[in-house]
């Protein structure tokens, strides 16, 4: 078991709504008491295991409890998972995840579906899962996978391409951080999962960059 994470945000206001980034990969939507994230990848760490690949086996264990200590700091009620909440085929790390959600016996989970959760109907079932095929409007925002060019009309929350920077130091120091990419219409999420690389070339024209570490969220 981790120990208990540090959990620092900011707000952000989008249309009508506003939204609370934190440093712990999530958004916090308070109207709708949800969190909202993408790219857990579950299954990631099992398919390399089985691979051949000596991938650490708590990898999924580490991020299933920074998102129990998410939701209980929040008290979320819901959580909008903007796609690739699996990885692969069915291995032994969704039988861990199904373990762990006998827990929280009240938490709704919708799914927008990415490239990687590609299971049949009746496996989302058995998790109690609500799917939307393309994307899912709530208010004024609208949630989809992977980047879309935005617009005028609602608010666009996607993932899929697990956003980062560098930032230069001294001399040729660098450092890459994970970081939330917002427009006025549309913010690119990072990948939840600590097991997932970062890309820093793509980003939309004239975004903002709210980068964070363990021990703060900060505007670059």
């Amino acid at each position: 078991m981790i120990q208990n994470i540090s959990i620092i945000s900011k707000t952000i206001p989008c249309n009508d709504e506003v939204l609370e980034l934190t440093n712990q990969r999530v958004i916090y939507w308070k109207t709708q008491k949800s969190l909202i994230l993408s790219d857990l990848h579950i299954g990631k760490s099992a398919h390399f295991q089985k691979s051949g690949i000596p991938i650490p086996k708590n990898v999924l264990t580490t991020d299933l409890e920074r998102l129990k200590q998410l939701i209980e700091h929040f008290n979320a009620e819901n959580l909008i998972i903007v796609g690739d909440l699996f990885h692969a085929g069915y291995n032994s790390d969704l039988d861990e995840f199904k373990n762990w959600l006998v827990q929280f016996s009240n938490l709704k989970i919708q799914l927008i579906k990415g490239n990687h959760d590609r299971f049949s109907n009746a496996i989302y079932d058995q998790f109690q899962i609500e799917v939307f095929k393309k994307d899912l409007f709530l208010n004024c925002l609208k949630f989809v996978h992977d980047f879309e060019e935005p617009s005028n009309d609602f608010f666009t929350i996607s993932g899929h391409t697990h956003p980062g920077v560098f930032i230069k130091g001294k001399g040729r120091q660098r450092i890459k951080l994970p970081c939330f990419q917002v427009t006025n219409n549309q913010l690119i999420l990072p990948a939840f999962s600590l097991f997932t690389g970062l890309n820093t070339r793509s980003a939309p024209k004239n975004c903002k960059n709210y980068c964070f570490t363990d021990d703060g969220i900060f505007e670059l």
